[in-house]
């Protein structure tokens, strides 16, 4: 581990492991205070890749974004020959991806208070012009008092109209909460999040993803043909405002998808029992 690091924290066990590097607890030297500490392998990521453009932007936008009470907060970075260490809020209550699987589905009050919290970190992110890119239960963590941090934004991208950049291009995201216009080739915008959010919310009340299909391909056919359907055996029970709310998300044409800032206003979500928490 990194001296400077160590100088600053007390680095403890492994509570996670991706693709390029390990998650730690970590205590601060200063105050005792529970941190984790994202540590990721430089060597893993290879010069001009997009796997290296990712480990060098991710720092420098959640430090745009952060203080936000439900995005996952950089407190410090550094930097070694072999490794990049980010120390970040400790989330030791899952994700949302582990909280659905356990649940099967989450009684609409608590869909609503979570999706309220997440709706805020992607309106704060579209409002500094970070487009997520690629929003999903397992990038969604809980922290120590049950509340949304928004994590993982490897996959962002900043957009700055005052510099003439207004829509993002590429193929990003996972198959299920994908944009049919990402897939389309064509240019987009912010509102590729807000479909992905979409996609989430209809997973929590449902427990299964809108678009369905047995292999990548299958999937990708399905979110373009976006025919979104409400099955009764399970939607009987939720209600048409959430109901309302999830076709103005998950709407093809995006000049008429909500944006991020309307998501929030939705009667829906603003009837969440902790909008104090969403500022």
């Amino acid at each position: 581990m990194g001296e400077a690091l160590s100088q600053d924290y007390d680095v403890l066990e492994e509570v996670g492991r991706g693709r390029f590097g390990v998650v730690y607890r970590c205590t601060s030297r200063a105050t005792g205070s529970t941190f984790a500490v994202k540590s990721i392998d430089k060597s893993l990521t290879s010069g001009d890749s997009l796997d290296a453009q990712c480990l060098l932007i991710e720092p420098k936008i959640l430090a745009h974004l952060s203080p936000h009470p439900h995005i996952l907060n950089l407190y410090a970075s550094y930097e070694d020959d072999t490794h990049l260490h980010m120390v970040l809020d400790f989330c030791p209550n899952r994700d949302l991806h582990s909280l659905i699987i356990a649940a099967g589905t989450l009684p609409e009050p608590q869909a609503c208070a979570l999706f309220a919290q997440l709706a805020s970190a992607i309106a704060h992110c579209h409002s500094y012009g970070v487009v997520h890119r690629d929003v999903k239960p397992d990038n969604v963590l809980l922290d120590g008092r049950n509340a949304v941090r928004l994590a993982d934004f490897g996959s962002a991208e900043v957009l700055v109209p005052a510099a003439g950049e207004t829509a993002l291009s590429g193929v990003v995201g996972t198959p299920y909460y994908v944009a049919p216009e990402v897939l389309m080739g064509r240019e987009y915008g912010e509102k590729v999040d807000v479909w992905s959010a979409g996609v989430v919310l209809y997973i929590m009340l449902a427990g299964f993803p809108p678009f369905y299909g047995e292999t990548a391909v299958e999937i990708f056919q399905a979110v373009l043909r976006g025919n979104l359907r409400f099955p009764a055996r399970v939607f009987h029970k939720v209600s048409p405002a959430a109901k309302d709310l999830l076709k103005r998300m998950l709407c093809k044409d995006v000049s008429r998808r909500l944006s991020a800032e309307q998501v929030l206003r939705h009667p829906w979500v603003a009837s969440a029992s902790d909008l104090s928490d969403l500022t």
